[in-house]
């Protein structure tokens, strides 16, 4: 049986296959179709099946990657939707949070995130509950069927629903479902205290709303995806199709639909699981992944084989507080377009070219010079991507970059360089956002580059940053589809308990926690995981008592009694000190509180074998040609190597370039490119020549 990922980019959809029975694989790219991203889907199997000459029927699974929820979030283009909250909080929304983006030294610094809900969709209905999820005042059916109506009479496609404490006690929204479902059953319905039972109003106001928000989005879309799958198998059999969730986990499409808020982070969280069991084999715990794609960069951090997972995410400027891999994204893909601001200087994205009409040397129609076209003029790439499926024009890139330096005063090869220098800038302060920020240290980190550009600056990317180096992956431009293949399923699930640890009712924790794991358990089964399959992991979110925002740390497995709790507090620590540089572990005076309480379901799934690649048996590896390549101020003689005749053990001196069917791989002078044993490529400074350069100088 062969399993199936599929990435969904701005430019292609990429593909990753494995044939389970003989461990065959085959990694491939189809244009994407932003028009209807499920043809590019549906190619992309088509391709996977010619590739291992297999029929749909030996289909076991496709597990997909989609970025068609973040791309409605980034465009706002938000259909009708409607807001149903407990009366008197009508202007929730407008109070929202304090956001400074840019700084206090700007004009302005009072920055409210853009509404999602007109003001005139929203409804308040009668009703509450106190903190403790007690009734204050009755659920008000009258005044809840009123709201019902109005959003129907204005056209509403979907509506999201987040009463006051609903967190401690869900009766109230479920009143107000049971109402919506009689009085206005086609509208798409999201309840808070399902989508996020903490507390924070406003956090589980606009996560609930985000949710409804891309439900018919996700659901029409899903449904295509569903209808073309039964179609290549003429409805002899359905196969299994699951969706990446931000989290880190795969679930089943069905299941997605009823939460599409748990995607908004689909494809980059992919590629960063992908780079982790990578970059595992190869004996690193501590990475820095970067997947380079033509609109955008995506970057995270991985300690010791687990990506970083937050809860303060969100996209396209409206916050989504559910658990996801803390990815940062900057507009530096191979489609970012260079730019002159009003005042003359040079910018580079964050728009981007796109797929159509894409770069100039597309020769699409595209007009805009982009980063592909510097890379290009310069020598970087060949003159042909894909293999040379996708031809590119020299030509034209050369005349764009003679245009946009005409306006600089700089020669073409000084504004492609120009270009490329302060794309690596851009890609360098995201990486900074993740580590520096975090109180990590950049320096104690590999990178690891991938996507179809990701791997283009590598080089550079170590002389400003100092990371220990760069490993770039075999067929690195599908990463992040061979990430879907290693991806299990995984449910989380929360409740706020709000005590100060001196006053938690342990028994109450731990039947809270138990409560939690018998619903992992539910959802799990419902997967078809059978009770010894099924892993489950605890965590709970604590603060020094008075902070606004928590630190997450593990629970013990076993028992939860006090001694448990008390090594909760002690990591607490621990994690505070690690991230702000203090903690109050001798300070009486400072109490500790219990915020969130956590519970992650994991099904695992069979992961690939990653092969190794033969060792040559003497001689050295053969460059197949040999170009000009700028690297400083003048064209350099470079030898191209081909990557599918490296093998373990050989070294390159740069200059040189190694090419392959999806990614290209510039090895800059004064580095060493190697290749370990599952044919991973090492760029690291050559300590010898760089030496010799300082002592000359």
């Amino acid at each position: 049986m062969i399993r199936i990922g599929i990435d969904t980019g701005g430019t292609f959809t990429d593909v990753v296959a494995v044939d389970e029975a003989d461990g065959r694989f085959a990694a491939g790219k189809v244009p994407s179709t932003p028009a209807d991203p499920s043809e590019g889907l549906i190619a992309a199997v088509r391709k996977a099946l010619t590739m291992l000459d297999a029929t749909p029927d030996a289909i076991a699974v496709v597990s997909h990657g989609t970025t068609v929820a973040t791309n409605q979030l980034l465009q706002g283009k938000v259909e009708r939707l409607g807001f149903i909250t407990t009366a008197g909080f009508e202007h929730l929304l407008e109070i929202a949070r304090q956001s400074v983006p840019d700084g206090y030294g700007n004009s302005y610094f009072w920055v409210k995130p853009p509404r999602i809900v007109p003001a005139d969709l929203v409804r308040g209905v009668g009703g509450r509950l106190d903190a403790s999820g007690a009734e204050v005042r009755p659920f008000d059916e009258v005044g809840a069927k009123e709201a019902a109506r109005l959003l129907k009479a204005a056209d509403v496609r979907s509506i999201g629903v987040s009463f006051l404490h609903s967190y401690a006690n869900p009766e109230h929204e479920l009143a107000m479902r049971a109402v919506l479902e009689a009085e206005f059953p086609e509208a798409a319905v999201s309840l808070s205290c399902d989508v996020l039972p903490e507390y924070r109003e406003y956090e589980r106001s606009m996560t609930t709303l985000v949710d409804a928000a891309v439900k018919p989005t996700v659901s029409r879309y899903v449904s295509r995806i569903r209808e073309r799958l039964d179609a290549l198998t003429e409805h002899r059999r359905r196969i299994p199709f699951y969706v990446m969730k931000s989290n880190g986990g795969v679930l089943s499409a069905e299941e997605v639909v009823r939460q599409p808020v748990t995607t908004v982070l689909s494809g980059p969280a992919a590629g960063a699981l992908g780079a982790a069991l990578i970059c595992a084999h190869a004996g690193f715990d501590r990475i820095l992944t970067l997947d380079g794609g033509g609109t955008s960069t995506d970057v995270a951090v991985v300690l010791h084989g687990e990506p970083a997972v937050t809860t303060e995410g969100g996209v396209g400027g409206y916050p989504s507080k559910i658990p996801m891999i803390d990815v940062v994204t900057v507009g530096a893909g191979g489609g970012s377009v260079a730019w002159l601001a009003p005042e003359g200087t040079l910018k580079v994205g964050p728009r981007s070219a796109g797929a159509d009409p894409g770069p100039v040397c597309y020769g699409r129609g595209g007009t805009e010079v982009t980063v592909t076209d510097a890379h290009l003029v310069l020598g970087r790439i060949p003159d042909g991507l894909l293999g040379g499926e996708v031809p590119l024009d020299t030509q034209a890139a050369h005349t764009g970059l003679v245009t946009l330096g005409d306006k600089l005063g700089l020669s073409e090869q000084a504004t492609a360089a120009g270009i490329l220098e302060i794309s690596a800038w851009n890609q360098a302060n995201a990486l900074r956002q993740i580590t520096v920020k975090r109180g990590l240290d950049v320096r104690d980190f590999l990178l690891t580059a991938f996507g179809g550009s990701g791997a283009l600056l590598a080089c550079r990317l170590v002389d400003i940053l100092g990371v220990r180096g760069v490993l770039v992956p075999p067929n690195p431009g599908n990463v992040s589809a061979f990430g879907l293949l290693t991806v299990d399923v995984r449910n989380d699930y929360v409740q706020t308990y709000v005590r100060r640890h001196d006053r938690i009712d342990v028994p109450r924790v731990s039947g809270l926690f138990q409560q939690l794991r018998t619903m992992a358990a539910e959802a799990l089964s419902a997967e078809g995981f059978a009770a010894q399959q099924q892993v489950f992991k605890r965590s709970a979110d604590l603060r020094y008592f008075g902070q606004a925002y928590e630190v997450r740390v593990a629970v013990p497995d076993g028992e939860f009694g006090p001694e448990a709790a008390g090594q909760v507090v002690a990591a607490f620590h621990d994690a505070h000190e690690a991230m702000y540089g203090y903690s109050f572990r001798d300070d009486e005076r400072q109490a500790v509180e219990w915020v969130n309480l956590r519970v992650t379901g994991i099904g695992p799934i069979q992961r690939p074998v990653i092969a190794e690649v033969p060792v040559r048996d003497g001689g050295r590896p053969e460059p197949v040609s040999e170009r000009a390549v700028w690297f400083d101020d003048e064209p350099v003689p470079t030898p191209i190597y081909d990557r599918r005749t490296l093998m373990y053990g050989d070294c390159l001196s740069g200059p040189a370039i190694v090419q392959e069917y999806g990614s290209t791989v510039p090895v800059h002078p004064g580095f060493l490119c190697t290749v370990d044993r599952w044919g991973n490529l090492h760029l690291t400074l050559d300590n010898a020549d760089r030496a010799e350069e300082d002592a000359r100088s």
